[in-house]
């Protein structure tokens, strides 16, 4: 059996017992929109959080391509993807489960302490725990630690083992709605001026510069934007990005520059700093773990 075969495989199962799947490419990442997708030109999907009309037929918008029709999964839209796939995903949430995932021994070692067991399944560094139950996603609710639900997606490691329990209080008081409302005309905070990214910190990089700051400058954008909720989370997938884009360099490539730029917006929204560096450093950390 091939790979291709054995992921869409894989897929239909899951979809058959109702849960949503998308492939994952290279990476482990979703695969990119098409062209009429492509920076939210067609308003994203109805179940997005700005919802829009987009009903395209591909794996477009990450998560929210994840879906339990059969035949869209083995449509010729989705034959492309099947094809480069690596890996098979699923959108806890729309399966009414939440992951709690921990992804080191630490991590691990603090929910055996403090959460209700449940079904487990192990990963390449930790373990995921599922809950019955869905509820908001949120990276870095603690080191090592992400909540995968809504608007979000997890790799399929297996069904794992052990009863699932329901999603208790303690996990829902992780993703307890960070402060990001600042109030109008008032500072913050009063960051001392940090590094900031430029080509005498990054003498090992392989990228132009023009392409760093491009990238950091879009990135520093999508967390400015969080005005209500979520910066912290936005700053942490940003970190995990950018970083992610220096994996091959032979370095330094300014990372911890990169970072204080990305807190310094993070807290221009209302992210108190603490959470703020916190979020960073493990999406910083997180990014450079999976490429080596």
């Amino acid at each position: 059996m091939t790979a291709t075969s054995r992921h869409l495989r894989t897929a239909l199962a899951l979809a058959a017992a109702g849960v949503p799947v998308l492939p994952l490419r290279q990476g482990k990442t979703p695969f990119g929109n098409c062209r009429t997708c492509k920076d939210s030109g067609c308003g994203d999907r109805p179940n997005m959080k700005a919802a829009g009309p987009c009903r395209c037929p591909a794996s477009c918008h990450g998560w929210a391509a994840a879906t339990a029709d059969p035949h869209a999964l083995t449509s010729p839209m989705w034959a492309l993807a099947w094809r480069q796939a690596v890996a098979v995903a699923y959108h806890p949430g729309g399966a009414g489960v939440t992951v709690v995932d921990l992804d080191n021994a630490a991590a691990v070692e603090w929910a055996r302490e403090t959460l209700p067991v449940t079904r487990t399944v192990p990963t390449t560094r930790g373990e995921h725990w599922i809950y019955r139950g869905a509820m908001r996603s949120s990276n870095a609710v603690r080191p090592g630690v992400d909540i995968k639900s809504l608007m979000s997606y997890a790799r399929w490691l297996g069904p794992g083992t052990g009863h699932m329990a329901d999603l208790p209080p303690a996990v829902r008081a992780l993703a307890v709605k960070e402060e990001t409302t600042p109030a109008q005309r008032e500072v913050v905070s009063s960051l001392s001026p940090g590094a900031t990214w430029d080509r005498t910190v990054a003498t090992g990089c392989r990228h132009t510069e023009r392409y760093v700051r491009t990238g950091l400058e879009r990135g520093l954008a999508l967390v400015r934007a969080r005005t209500e909720s979520g910066a912290g989370s936005q700053a942490f997938g940003v970190a995990q990005f950018l970083a992610a884009r220096h994996a091959q360099c032979p370095g330094p490539c300014g990372l911890d520059a990169i970072g204080e730029d990305i807190v310094t917006a993070a807290v221009s929204v209302g992210v108190p700093e603490t959470y703020a560096r916190r979020a960073v450093a493990n999406g910083l950390k997180t990014a450079l773990e999976r490429a080596a």
